[in-house]
Order: C-alpha cells, then structure tokens, then sequence
C-alpha cells in the first residue's frame, strides 16, 4: 500500500545523509520533495500543508542544527508527525460496563462491511470474548446469508431473524439482537448495516435510526483504503450523518496510494481502530500508528512481528527446540524443521513477514517474489519420508530420493536441495552451540574458521649485522659492553622501565622507533 511513499521518502533521506551541518536550502527542498511524495501517495492537501508547516518548524530550530547527526534527526522528526497525523497512541475498544458491548459498523456498500465484522468477530474471540454477529443489511441480495458464511468460518454466532433481499425491518432487528445477546449471553454485538454506492439521505436516515435504537458503545466506520480522496469526503458525510467515533481501514494489501489512511483521522479528528490487510479472516489486527509510521519509512514493525510470533508459537515447543539446539543441534530432525515451517506458516505469509523486518523495502521485489507454496512443497518432501528417514537423513541414498520424489510430486534435485540445506543448517547450529562459531567466517573472535585460513605472520626482524668481519666485531664489542653497564643511571626511562632507546633484554631499538621516543 505504502510503497511508493516509501521509496519516495527513503530517496530524499538518502540525499541528506553525509551532510555534517543543514543549511536552510537544505531542508526547503526536503520538505519539498516530502510534499511531493504526500500528495502523489493521494494525501488530502490540508494534511500535507499542515504536516509540511510542521515538519519545517521544528527542522529550523535548534532540534536539529544542534544535533550531531542532522540527517537523523530530520527522520525522528518526520516519523513523529507521521505518528501524529495517523492519530497519535493506539485507540482501544471501549466496553461497556454492563453488557453486552454494542459495535455499529458503517460505510459505503463495498467497502468490506460484511467481511469485516467476521475478521473483527475473530479478533474478538481470540481476545476471549463472545461476539455475536447481526445482519442489518437487508437491502443488498444475499447480504443475510454472506454474514452467516463470514460468521461460519470466523468460528462466531449469528443472528439473522429476516431473509433481507429488500425484505425486513433492520432497526427492529437491531433492537432485537440486543434482547437475544443477553438472553444467549454474548458479550459483544457486531451490527453489520447497509450501505450504497454513494451518500444519500435514505442511506444517512437508516444508519441513524440503528443507532438510535441500540445505542452502541463503538461506531466504526469502514473506508476502503484503495478509494484514496474520496475516502475524506466520504468520512466527513457520515461523520454528520452519524458522528462515528473510529475508523476502519479494509483492503491494506492493495496496491493504491494509501493517502486515505494518512488523511482520515487529521481531517475527521476521530482515530483509525483497526486496519484489514488480506482476504483470510485472521489478516486483521489492531491499528498502531507509531508502527505503521515505522513502515512507511522503511524501518520495519518488529513489535507486531513479536507478537504474532508469541500470538502462534507454543510455549513448551520453543523450550523443547531450545535444549535441542543447547544440545548441539545433533538431535534436530527433519521432523523438528518440519514443525518450524508449519508454525511459521500460521503467522502468515512469509512476504508479509519479511517485510515487517527494518531494511527489507530494498529487496522488496525479491520478497514479493516469494511463494508460499514452496513451504508446501518442502512440508510434501518431509512427509513422503519415513519416521527413520526424517531421524537421521544419512539414511536416504539414491533410490530413496527418488521414491520420495515420487511420493511429493517433485523431482529429485528438489530432494537433494532440502537435505543438503538442512545438513548445512544443523551443522551451523551445531558450531554456534559449541562456541567455534558460524563456519566459513574466518578471521573473527569466536567466530571459527580461523585456523585453516590463518596466514602465518612474517617474524620481527631486529638489527641487521654488518657483512664487514672487522666492523660486524666491533658492534658486537659495543653490544656486549652496554649489555654489562646496563642502563645510565639517572637516564630517562621508557614506557617498559629500560634506558631511553632500549628495549626488554637491552637490545638496541632501530632508528625508526628511536626517532619516536
């Protein structure tokens, strides 16, 4: 969604790094080339003026003339207002204290209504609450029965009393899921309503009439983040048709501008809750500003990746793999590695992954290049194998690999690729387990691999003897002489305690070292 904007911004940052002081000419055309990549990531222009002026403001000040490194420091500053314009610290869902807690979704008709208040349903639940989802929308066909398959597979209630097709009365059967909520006991009611295809008063009417009869705890309203300026417009109409108190971001996985979703909360003042990025009803999650400024700027979102990784790892499995690799990495199977692709493939796709990873926007093309399905193709080859062969993969000669291509539906060299990677991936994980370090990196402490690729270092050379007999006599004469005088008394020491240009054992310093003391 953001990539434009992002390597527009990662150029201009690019350019003012090396510089050890910013002049004033220097930060007019940053802010320049900021603005331009605003506007063509489709900001609304109030948002980019006001965002500029800010920007600028703090960039002439002291903030960064007396900063050490100035380029930095104009990030930290763009990255905070960023932040700001995306609406500050993360809003929370506010419950009511006396259930069950009421939740009005509101958009335009395909903005992903309907979709959504399955994934929030999910979301929900996974936060231990017990959402019921209901279908307000009567008007659109089939809108009853796509909520109740949505409610279906996000594993959550539903409750749909009237056919719809343009048949029923959706403030009655608003009013009448609150009385079943209580009744069956769900703790949260998600109220999916109509939408249209544009702003209208019969649209505005309805919406306010739902509104008036559940008096809900959260309005959100859903913008499809692909629908860039509109999205504005569109949120400021049923701001005053319905005074929402949160937005909904759906369809982040696009590839539109994403102007909308820096634009909505400056201009309506009302904060972005959530954020949708994909079709499966888990691509869902709470909305952080502060990270998704991190994202636009290339710096990754560690944080979401952590908690995913807590969200889907086993507790008792990672400390099983943990002494495994204690061990040396000799007890980890094919069947352990297999285990770690699966876990894995729960938190989503390994491109999304990669990319909440600080850096990765300049291998962006290589990572959405990536496909999930050769994950499937590794987990095939692994269960085509016996229990025995996936214990000790020395086991698997010729006929073995081709029986396990045969088996996976592969061909043999993909066979001979995964084993040779796991044997390589054990046998570092054994070196680091042992303290000798990654192989092949030679040279480094505790790194290993230093020994067999260690020049020996050419001996020190000291004083060169005369080839004149005669003269080669008296040096050694000379030599022997100061050797038993020893040093001067009262004669300047040295940093090791000798005779000013001695070293240990009273040999005599070349010239060059002599020169220095």
């Amino acid at each position: 969604m953001f990539d434009t904007l992002s390597d527009r911004l990662a150029a201009t940052f690019k350019n003012l790094r090396g510089k050890g002081r910013l002049s004033e000419a220097d930060i007019d055309a940053t802010a320049r080339e900021i603005r331009i990549a605003l506007l063509e990531a489709d900001v609304a222009l109030p948002v980019v003026r006001a965002f500029i002026k800010q920007v600028k403001d703090r960039a002439l000040g002291s903030e960064v003339s007396g900063a050490l490194n100035p380029a930095q420091q104009i990030i930290k500053i763009v990255n905070e207002e960023l932040v700001n314009i995306l609406g500050g610290e993360t809003r929370r869902l506010r419950y009511a204290k006396t259930g069950p807690t009421v939740i009005m979704l509101a958009g335009l008709q395909g903005a992903g209504k309907t979709t959504l208040a399955g994934k929030l349903g999910h979301w929900l639940k996974k936060q231990k609450h017990t959402p019921l989802l209901v279908a307000c929308d009567l008007q659109r066909p089939n809108a009853v029965n796509q909520l109740g398959i949505v409610a279906e597979r996000a594993g959550v209630a539903f409750y749909g009393p009237q056919p719809g097709n343009g048949v029923g009365d959706p403030v009655q059967v608003a009013r009448d899921s609150i009385e079943y909520a209580k009744q069956k006991q769900y703790d949260v009611v998600i109220v999916d309503t109509a939408g249209r295809l544009g702003i209208d008063a019969e649209l505005m009417q309805q919406a306010a009439d739902i509104r008036a009869a559940v008096d809900p705890d959260e309005v959100l309203f859903v913008v499809d983040a692909m629908i860039g300026q509109d999205a504005v417009t569109t949120a400021q109409a049923f701001l005053e048709g319905v005074d929402f108190t949160g937005v909904v971001l759906s369809k982040l996985d696009g590839d539109a501008r994403g102007g909308a979703a820096l634009s909505v909360a400056h201009v309506t003042g009302r904060q972005i809750m959530f954020a949708s990025n994909g079709e499966k009803v888990d691509e869902f999650d709470a909305f952080h500003p502060d990270r998704m400024a991190s994202r636009i700027l290339g710096m990754g979102d560690v944080l979401s990746l952590i908690e995913r990784a807590e969200q889907t790892f086993s507790q008792a499995e990672a400390e099983k793999m943990a002494a495994k690799l204690q061990g040396g990495g000799k007890d980890f199977t094919l069947d352990d590695f297999l285990s770690q692709l699966e876990q894995v493939q729960k938190m989503g796709s390994i491109s999304k992954l990669l990319g909440m990873l600080p850096g990765m926007g300049q291998i962006r093309d290589q990572i959405n290049n990536i496909d999930d399905r050769d994950v499937n193709r590794v987990g095939a080859i692994i269960k085509s194998m016996t229990p025995a062969e996936r214990t000790d993969p020395k086991l698997i000669n010729g006929s073995r690999r081709l029986r396990i291509a045969k088996g996976s539906g592969v061909g043999v060299g993909e066979v001979n690729n995964l084993v040779e990677r796991f044997f390589e991936a054990r046998k570092m994980m054994t070196a680091m387990a042992s303290g000798k370090g990654i192989p092949g990196m030679p040279g480094l402490p505790g790194m290993g691999g230093g020994k067999k690729n260690a020049k020996k270092a050419p001996a020190a050379k000291g004083k060169r003897k005369s080839g004149n007999p005669l003269k080669r006599a008296q040096e050694e004469q000379a030599a022997a002489a100061r050797r038993a005088a020893g040093p001067q008394a009262g004669a300047p020491g040295d940093a090791f305690g000798l005779g000013q240009g001695q070293g240990p054992g009273g040999f005599e310093l070349p010239k060059e070292i002599k020169d220095l003391l």
